[in-house]
């Protein structure tokens, strides 16, 4: 049995988990995890899904990635958990510390003489803003669609051939949603520019990116985390360099649980409703809902 150590990382940033749903790709979420060593970690929003949450739906790989960032946060890597719409209820909790481990809605930091600003990004959403019902609606038809594409992916991998993402390739086609991505990018950049940050990293629409994004006013870099439902995507920041990381092009961690030991003890030693909770967070990103 082959032994890998950690790769050391200085920052890791994953979005978009959903623990707690059927959608979640949590043995893989867990393999990425068991192969990095990270001084600082930031878990940009919807780590675990609240708003299709049920007590029933827990199963033990989702149980091991909680259990993995445990594993962090006692061995003093620092934790940011940057709430998002799914698990906005958080949000009340803004603030909370524990050791290296705490809940904020936006996170800055110094990176090499640059700042770069982490936020979940459902601050952007319209929809949010107007019609949160019409979001959980959504995200309950999400949802859905997940189950359906997991049992066609079951049925095509016994047959020999490869996975399908319905919703990727919807959300890829769609003109309006192809539109709603763009928005969202301008609008996030936009504000980093005005605000001076070199990095704007965001999560929230499952669209994993690096781009440099270039205004009248100046430059910033954009970057999203993706998601571990469709594209089972990171970012990875070492050596002063940003990079997307692809779990279907990592073949130790996809080999972690056959294969593979990694050494464990390579770690870094180093009363509001939800709507007040949400125009709070508009408050805190200066965002004016008129």
């Amino acid at each position: 049995m082959k032994k890998y150590k950690r790769r050391k990382v200085d920052i890791a940033v994953i979005s978009d988990v959903h623990l707690g749903t059927f959608g979640c790709r949590a043995t893989e979420l867990h393999n990425y995890l068991k192969t990095i060593n990270p001084k600082v970690l930031i878990l940009n929003g919807d780590i675990i899904d609240i708003w299709q949450f049920n007590k029933r739906y827990f199963p033990k790989p989702h149980m091991k990635v909680i259990k993995q960032l445990m594993n962090f946060i006692t061995s003093d890597t620092k934790v940011y958990y940057i709430t998002g719409n799914h698990d906005e209820m958080l949000r009340r909790f803004k603030g909370f510390r524990l050791g290296s481990f705490e809940i904020v809605n936006k996170v800055v930091l110094d990176i090499d003489d640059k700042k770069g600003w982490f936020f979940h990004g459902d601050v952007f959403d319209v929809t949010m803003q107007h019609s949160k019902w019409l979001a959980k609606l959504g995200g309950m038809g999400y949802d859905f669609l997940i189950l359906i594409n997991t049992v066609v992916n079951w049925i095509s991998q016994k047959l020999g051939y490869g996975r399908l993402s319905f919703s990727k390739k919807i959300k890829n086609s769609v003109k309006s949603a192809i539109k709603f991505i763009n928005n969202f990018e301008t609008t996030a950049a936009e504000i980093a520019i005005n605000e001076g940050y070199d990095y704007v990293v965001c999560g929230h629409i499952h669209q994993p990116e690096i781009k440099t994004i270039n205004t009248s006013n100046g430059t910033t870099t954009y970057l999203n985390s993706g998601d571990w439902v469709e594209n089972l995507t990171a970012l990875e920041y070492k050596n002063k360099t940003w990079s997307l990381y692809e779990y279907e092009k990592d073949e130790i961690a996809k080999n972690v649980h056959l294969n593979y030991t990694v050494k464990d003890i390579e770690l870094v030693n180093s009363e509001h409703d939800n709507s007040t909770l949400f125009t709070e967070l508009l408050k805190e990103f200066n965002i004016n809902t008129q």
